[in-house]
């Protein structure tokens, strides 16, 4: 079982939030991420004088800067729209600032936040040079016509470019900005700057992009968790997993599953999710990848089409009784009650695509438990990892193969893993989200000691 927080702890981190949540209101997604690490990281911080003498833990929680504009676009009627943006570049101790763009109505301040800050250990963990930082608007490109979507980017990178750089800040797509919405913001920022410069992750593989990136955050996925039960001496091969979303995580998620023996048993989307009892095989994942990239369809159009499949309209899939449970849609997808009911229903292993999909309230559950879990910022670390290789690429001027990308995104999935096993480890017990946090701060922590009162 883990192990318990001493009372100095629990002190410790009740003093910290409160001065956090001061300092940050009306930020809950913020505040719940921080709350997650700096349980994991205050024993390490108490135990060592330089870290608090230093105030690191403060000043990692507190961003390098924040900004903020307005993004003005023209409609296909010849309107003027309005929407707001922001970059919160959060520390680039170890690197340039890396971190996605999202294009969602549901962005807000303390969303990107939450994102930059778990992007800060998520990076750290890769091993590779890159610090956090996350980006976005409250634009929906949904229902937007291609014109319309490249004014707004157009327009979003003529503020957006004096801030970011190879050196500097290096933005991918996120949530609702995928290859379309990569092209039209680099197409302007080769224009503004005159200059051809790996500036953004994502591209398309004519212009600089890396093969297997894709994918990379699935697969990644997918590989972590099969060290989790390799560490326990099992296998992937004949496991009834659920996996929640729809989007390239939860599709290359599963295709990766499918190829090592494993039964996918849902996928989901904002409507419901569907259940297929025989599993969804690589035809009818196909048939979900064309649905959803290619035609924008709902979920519930794979339950019309295939015998013996049920859609659960406006519901989550983890009531469906599976062996690993892979959430890879959104934050706070997994609450309490439903991390009881999997645990109740014999989850063995939970293994996060999505950033923060499990409440505090959850992670405490499966923590207790004792079962296999992987936050976030440990097992989706592949879609960065590939990013950042994406952007040796573009230094060097050549293209890896898709072996030799995958080969590699492998090694660092099984470094990440060694690293949680590292600092998680208590007995025969692997507390990955300990492990995540604590290798994940070490580094950083280290750089910022090293450059002083900066």
């Amino acid at each position: 079982m883990p192990e318990q927080q001493t009372d100095a702890v629990r002190d410790a981190v009740d003093h910290f939030m409160k001065g956090l949540i001061k300092r940050n209101p009306g930020e809950p997604e913020f505040h719940q991420a921080v709350h997650e690490v700096v349980e994991s990281l205050m024993p390490v911080v108490l135990d060592n004088e330089r870290y608090r003498q230093e105030e690191i833990l403060e000043r990692m929680t507190e961003p390098d800067r924040v900004v903020m504009f307005r993004v003005t676009w023209e409609d296909d009627e010849g309107r003027f729209r309005a929407n707001r943006a922001w970059r919160v570049q959060f520390n680039n101790a170890i690197g340039p600032y890396k971190g996605g763009l999202r294009f969602h109505p549901s962005v807000t301040l303390g969303v990107l936040k939450f994102l930059g800050f778990e992007q800060v250990f998520k990076n750290s963990l890769t091993g590779l040079p890159m610090g956090g930082a996350k980006g976005g608007s409250n634009f929906n490109p949904k229902g937007k016509s291609d014109h319309e979507v490249m004014r707004f980017c157009h327009s979003l990178m003529i503020e957006l470019h004096r801030h970011i750089g190879e050196d500097t800040d290096v933005p991918a797509g996120d949530i609702g900005v995928g290859a379309r919405e990569i092209g039209y913001l680099f197409g302007q920022y080769k224009r503004l700057e005159n200059r051809v410069t790996g500036i953004l992750t994502g591209k398309g593989l004519s212009f600089g992009g890396s093969h297997v990136r894709t994918e990379a955050t699935g697969y990644g996925c997918v590989y972590f968790c099969r060290h989790m039960l390799n560490e326990r001496g099992e296998e992937l091969k004949g496991k009834a997993v659920t996996v929640s979303g729809s989007g390239n995580v939860a599709i290359y998620a599963a295709q990766k599953l499918i190829a090592l023996g494993a039964k996918v048993l849902t996928l989901s989307d904002s409507s419901g999710f569907v259940h297929d009892p025989d599993g969804i095989g690589t035809d009818k994942l196909e048939f979900i990848r064309a649905l959803k990239e290619e035609r924008r369809g709902r979920i519930n159009e794979y339950a019309e089409n295939f015998k013996g499949v049920t859609f659960h309209k406006n519901k989550r899939p983890w009531n469906v009784p599976c062996d690993i449970a892979m959430p890879c849609a959104t934050q706070n997808e997994i609450s309490a009650t439903d991390a009881k009911t999997l645990l109740d229903n014999g989850v063995m292993a939970v293994c996060e695509g999505a950033n923060m999909p499990t409440t505090l309230e959850g992670v405490h559950a499966f923590i207790k438990a004792g079962i296999l879990y992987a936050p976030g910022k440990a097992a989706n670390a592949g879609g960065v990892a590939v990013s950042g290789l994406e952007q040796s690429q573009n230094a060097l001027r050549l293209s890896w193969s898709a072996e030799e990308v995958d080969e590699k995104l492998q090694t660092i999935m099984k470094n990440i893993h060694a690293q949680c096993v590292k600092y998680g480890k208590n007995g025969k017990h692997i507390n990955y989200v300990k492990g995540a946090n604590i290798g994940g701060f070490v580094r950083v922590a280290e750089a910022m000691s090293a450059y002083g009162a900066v």
